[in-house]
């Protein structure tokens, strides 16, 4: 790109690229500061920079869309199936944003199978060559969905975070299943012993809402088979996973008369501690009502004891009963 940014076309068949970033920008000076809160043992990144990021745009200024011969956006070429590309306002030293489609008015849901199996294989990419990188600890691919959760660009897209440190999640997660113990294991055999949670299911997956769910809708998804991260899952597994996946998030669409905001995050292993790690796939809903959102005041964001609206098994219940 002009401020020598990378962006990397996926298509599903060989396609030549050469349209050439005829902007005229400057990069963002990188101003990311990781500081480590002393009393919690946790870091917390500072990035002011990210003040001046593009805000809600509205459609014909979308950033993300490919460029046409009266406007120049993030993407030179006038269309494209999957694009990755760094960020251009990144809250750590790599950030990349994947456009799942050049289509602004589609949705993850909406994509095609053929579409979504793409972006499967872009997040086992990029998430192998960031993996790979010296100073990465993590990689952490997510979705965020809807205005209410906080989107600043409305485009259909994901982003995915090289982290420097391991994440205060996955820590925890890890000091409960020292030496690669059988944690995740039973927990799987736990919240899938009846089918009364589980929402969707076949020979490789199993998407469920757990017991202690923490979030009005929320739903968590295990491959079968144990794996550390995505680019360890064969094709099978892949392709099952966009079915499930596809039908989730549909359910949540579908849910109320109009589609839920949510959060899609992939929890994949650290790159020192794949053995000790089974990759999964939380999606989650702020809204608790057609009408209400659930906000993480007192309780959630000061104590961190998450108090839940909505019954998990209800829940459940409700989502397996969605038609669309």
């Amino acid at each position: 790109m002009v401020d020598d940014r990378e962006i990397i076309y996926f298509d599903p068949v060989p396609t030549p690229r050469t349209a050439v970033d005829r902007r005229e920008i400057q990069g963002v000076p990188l101003a990311s500061d990781v500081r480590f809160d002393s009393l919690l043992g946790e870091p917390v990144v500072i990035a002011a920079h990210r003040q001046s990021r593009t805000f809600l745009p509205p459609t014909d200024r979308c950033p993300l869309c490919p460029s046409t011969m009266e406007r120049a956006t993030e993407i030179p070429e006038h269309d494209y199936a999957v694009v990755s590309l760094e960020n251009r306002f990144p809250a750590l030293e790599r950030c990349e944003v994947v456009c799942f489609t050049s289509d602004h008015h589609a949705t993850f849901a909406s994509l095609s199978f053929e579409r979504a199996r793409l972006v499967v294989d872009v997040w086992a990419d990029r998430s192998a060559e960031l993996g790979a990188r010296p100073g990465v600890a993590q990689v952490f691919c997510f979705e965020n969905y809807g205005s209410e959760i906080g989107v600043t660009l409305s485009h259909p897209h994901g982003q995915i975070y090289a982290y420097p440190f391991i994440t205060p999640r996955t820590r925890g997660v890890l000091e409960l299943n020292p030496l690669g113990g059988s944690l995740f294991a039973d927990y799987l055999a736990l919240e899938t012993a009846t089918d009364e949670r589980v929402v969707v299911a076949d020979e490789h997956w199993v998407a469920f809402v757990p017991k202690a769910a923490r979030w009005p809708y929320e739903v968590l998804m295990f491959p079968r088979r144990r794996v550390a991260n995505i680019p360890e899952l064969v094709d099978a597994e892949r392709d099952s996973f966009v079915r499930c996946y596809l039908d989730v998030l549909n359910r949540f669409a579908h849910r109320f008369a109009e589609p839920m905001p949510y959060v899609a995050a992939w929890h994949q292993a650290p790159v020192a501690h794949r053995s000790r790690w089974w990759l999964h796939l939380q999606v989650f809903s702020i809204r608790r009502a057609a009408d209400k959102l659930k906000y993480l005041a007192a309780s959630e964001s000061a104590m961190g004891v998450f108090i839940n609206d909505t019954i998990p098994e209800a829940v459940a219940a409700e989502l397996r009963a969605v038609t669309w």
